[in-house]
């Protein structure tokens, strides 16, 4: 098993994120970016491919040191799900095992929900999140019988993000959703 997906991975985020504060143009080509790195499915070391029974599992796989983006495998075990929740930032949600069901989700002016399109992304389909094209859904794991990871790309430490969580019946909640811990591989030694 090699790292050097994640490694190329990063150097190209590195680079783009140097070059560009342009959301769309970020999205993009990060798309692209993303995109190599979910189609190879052999780089990503177990430690951070292990489910937990009791929720979906966040390991933080890497972060840039101005914290302008940040790369996290998203770990879900059968039938495991989010609240509707939103990013703040521009993110990329890549699959890199199994399927997830993504449901869009945008708030009336008297701050009802509202349910959107549901979505089912495969291993190597792209999506992209933020709050210009829109940054509310719930994920799920679309496998009942095992579980499914996604890498993400967030346009920060998003492990340090003040986000929120949406209530059925509007209430809104604050939170940081922080990391399931791991010691962060070292992407420079394989």
């Amino acid at each position: 098993m090699s790292l050097e997906p994640l490694r190329h991975a990063v150097a190209g985020f590195t680079r783009l994120v140097d070059s560009t504060s342009d959301e769309a143009r970020l999205l993009a080509e990060g798309r692209t970016l993303l995109g190599a790195l979910v189609a190879d499915d052999n780089w990503l070391p177990d430690l951070y491919a292990e489910p937990n029974p009791e929720r979906y599992t966040q390991y933080l796989l890497w972060c840039d040191p101005l914290e302008r983006f940040s790369v996290v495998s998203f770990v879900w075990g059968p039938g495991q799900t989010t609240p509707v929740h939103d990013h703040t930032v521009w993110g990329l949600v890549g699959v890199l095992r199994g399927a997830e069901s993504c449901t869009g989700w945008s708030r009336s002016a008297d701050g009802k929900l509202l349910r959107g399109d549901t979505h089912i992304l495969k291993a190597g389909s792209v999506d992209a999140v933020s709050p210009t094209i829109g940054d509310m859904h719930e994920v799920a794991n679309a496998r009942s019988d095992a579980p499914s990871i996604s890498i993400h790309v967030y346009g920060a430490n998003i492990g340090r993000v003040h986000r929120h969580v949406y209530k059925p019946d509007g209430e809104v909640k604050s939170f940081i959703s922080g990391y399931t811990e791991r010691p962060l591989p070292n992407i420079w030694i394989d």
